[in-house]
């Protein structure tokens, strides 16, 4: 499932890759004039088969060692039969594969045969909406949040499946047959993936509110508030998700902290400043370090687990939302510049790399010699205009939204250019 677990480690139990050389490439494309549609979730990787979701409203099955499609599944609950965008990392549990839909729909699919076992409808998907929303004009117009990509990935834990919804809610399912358990509203979206560990869901929303829930009944445990930015919302918010260990919950917000929280009681143990950079990647702990990756500020964070201090730090070039996973003494994670990077953790410096063909191909027309963005990517009217116009050309890079995950030595990961990537052995 999403980052390796029910509670959401980023830790994959598996050697790290010799190398980032090409195993293969998976193109959703289906001709060579038509390129497949963006990839905004994460790879997952069970009994040999990758999963991964798609723009172009499919699941798809990949044989994980040849590259092979196995099978997709279409999506078909949309208005006027149009299916959604599946924009969520799927679950695999007892040969099933769990994923929600921008239809509105949560989908248990056959791992092996690609078959529907059954969908719950829920209240509806939307993005993180409001007034103004990031600057936009007129300002008391209703709009969406242009950088909310992502929908909840479900967590599987003792016949349970949980996940959260823009709809407001957070749902648990039953596993086998999709009825409801139970769902606790929010105040606003929630995008974020719930983290499940002591018998306690944790997941954040676009509220502003980190929540603890009982995951056998869905009563409230405790509520964390976070940062306020009203109306504008462009610091208030979690849409990413939270990691548990050693009884701390940490997770990342868009009010440009990250925190620890006591898992038991939802105290506030310490919080990082990010120097208004948001943190919508989910981090990674390991051997009493927490890792994780800002966007404004462009920084690989690893911070001592009890303390909040920094231990270092890495600089990159551009954005990542990318959630960094690791495999022995090794993290990967992405960036919008479409590049995979690849961090000893041991040295405290970067190994490796590697560059989806977009990189190559538009580097020189939207990226400064040293990586950063070149200025002319900021244009428009209106502020709206140009948050419009830097994603649509940070994408023709190739930008990696989805985090890896690692198996068997392979580093897998997906591109808004609509291909799946194996590297390594």
């Amino acid at each position: 499932m999403f980052r390796g677990n029910a509670a959401h480690s980023g830790v994959f139990q598996t050697k790290a890759p010799k190398n980032l050389g090409v195993k293969w490439v998976f193109d959703t494309a289906t001709s060579p004039d038509l390129p497949g549609e963006a990839i905004i979730g994460s790879p997952v990787v069970a009994g040999g088969v990758v999963y991964v979701g798609s723009n172009d409203n499919n699941l798809y099955a990949i044989d994980a060692c040849s590259g092979k499609l196995k099978w997709k599944f279409a999506t078909t609950g949309g208005l006027r039969g149009g299916g959604g965008n599946v924009a969520s990392t799927p679950a695999v549990s007892g040969n099933i594969v769990y994923f929600m839909c921008n239809d509105g729909n949560f989908y248990a699919v056959d791992a092996t045969t690609g078959k529907v076992r059954w969908t719950y409808a829920t209240a509806g998907e939307h993005r993180c909406m409001g007034p103004g929303m990031l600057y936009a004009q007129p300002v008391n117009e209703i709009g969406p949040d242009l950088w909310d990509f992502y929908l909840s990935s479900p967590a599987i834990l003792d016949g349970a499946v949980y996940f959260g919804c823009g709809d407001g809610n957070v749902y648990s399912l039953d596993a086998a047959s999709g009825a409801l358990r139970w769902k606790f509203p929010t105040g606003n979206v929630v995008h974020a993936s719930p983290a499940v560990a002591n018998g306690t869901v944790y997941i954040g929303s676009f509220d502003s509110y980190f929540y603890a829930l009982d995951a056998a009944t869905g009563s409230l445990r405790w509520k964390f508030q976070t940062g306020v930015d009203l109306p504008s919302h462009l610091m208030m918010g979690l849409p990413g998700s939270a990691a548990v260990a050693n009884g701390v919950v940490y997770f990342g917000c868009r009010d440009s902290n990250f925190y620890a929280l006591d898992a038991q009681t939802g105290r506030q143990r310490w919080a990082f400043n990010n120097g208004g950079s948001w943190v919508i990647a989910s981090p990674a702990v390991q051997n009493n370090i927490v890792y994780f990756v800002t966007s404004d500020s462009h920084k690989f964070e690893a911070l001592d687990a009890q303390t909040g201090a920094e231990l270092y730090s890495l600089p990159y070039n551009i954005f990542a939302f990318s959630s960094p996973a690791i495999a022995g003494d090794r993290a990967y994670f992405g960036a919008f510049d479409g590049l995979l990077h690849e961090v000893n953790l041991t040295d405290r410096r970067y190994s490796g790399k590697y560059a989806v063909p977009g990189y190559s191909k538009n580097k020189e027309k939207w990226l400064k010699p040293d990586g950063q963005l070149n200025d002319n990517i900021w244009t428009g009217e209106t502020m709206d205009d140009a948050f419009y116009n830097i994603r649509a050309k940070m994408f023709t890079l190739g930008s990696i939204l989805s985090s890896p995950t690692v198996s068997d030595g392979v580093v897998y990961f997906s591109s808004v250019d609509g291909r799946v990537y194996a590297l390594g052995e």
